[in-house]
């Protein structure tokens, strides 16, 4: 089993993901004799997985049914274990377009956190391509080693324990794309450059950015870089309701604020 190559069969020692429904799945690692707890019943390895197409509709001992689902960056992401604030698709999506990556592509990232967006740009550069990434914290690296392992992906990315700020990323004018998500990204700028070809990308990503001293500092630190740009996402959920027009009054000469009832945004910004 791979995260970057589809594996037709469950065999010992995957990592499946167990679908209960859009809001209920998780994962776990097939093992012989084992038995995984569901609120439908025991779910049996030996019997119930090991051997059997990924896809498969299993009936638990309670009579319920899960599927088992290979798994892919996307799913790892809704269902990993968080160690660290993560970065969702629709984030990683609008990263990897403009970082420009594509299959052989070499990009540095730091900090690894939960291995969110790590896994997505190791699918994304596959099979030739490189994630070197940086973890500062000791204990978050070695679990990242551990999951990479697990995962069949450890020949296509490096991960390094040490702080990104003071000692960089270990290598120099080989990065095609250098993305950053730490408290002070100003103070790795310069790694960043060192790593990067001269044609490179660096990224950036916050939970916000204001007028504050600290965006001043990135800010500036951005401006050795060209086409520097600052991109918004936004999520809205509206909620639709009938006019309430009746008789010979026409939709048309009803207010737009009466048909929508509210509008929730949440946002991030990026730079680039």
């Amino acid at each position: 089993m791979s995260f970057i190559e589809y594996g037709d069969t469950i065999k010992d020692g995957d990592t499946a993901i167990v679908f209960l429904g859009h809001e209920s799945m998780f994962p776990v690692k097939v093992q012989h004799g084992t038995v995984t707890q569901t609120k439908y019943g025991v779910i049996r390895h030996s019997m119930d997985l090991i051997g059997k197409k990924y896809g498969s509709k299993v009936t638990c001992s309670k009579g319920g049914w899960v599927f088992i689902l290979h798994p892919t960056p996307e799913l790892w992401t809704m269902n990993l274990p968080h160690r660290t604030q993560i970065l969702y698709s629709t984030d990683i999506s609008i990263i990897t377009m403009m970082l420009e990556l594509k299959p052989g592509s070499i990009v540095c990232e730091s900090g690894t956190g939960s291995g969110s967006l790590s896994h997505a740009l190791i699918r994304t550069v596959a099979p030739t391509g490189h994630l070197y990434t940086v973890e500062f914290h000791q204990q978050r690296a070695e679990k990242a080693r551990e999951e990479f392992r697990e995962h069949g992906v450890e020949h296509l990315v490096t991960v390094t324990n040490q702080d990104v700020c003071k000692n960089g990323f270990g290598v120099s004018n080989i990065a095609d794309a250098v993305f950053l998500d730490i408290p002070s990204p100003w103070e790795a700028i310069g790694h960043a450059k060192a790593a990067l070809k001269a044609e490179g990308s660096l990224g950036k990503s916050g939970a916000a950015i204001s007028f504050s001293p600290s965006s001043l500092l990135l800010i500036a630190a951005f401006q050795p870089f060209v086409d520097t740009c600052l991109i918004k996402l936004v999520q809205p959920a509206s909620q639709i309701q009938p006019a309430g027009w009746c008789g010979e009054e026409k939709a048309e000469d009803t207010p737009l604020s009466s048909l929508l009832q509210s509008i929730k945004t949440n946002a991030w910004w990026f730079c680039f």
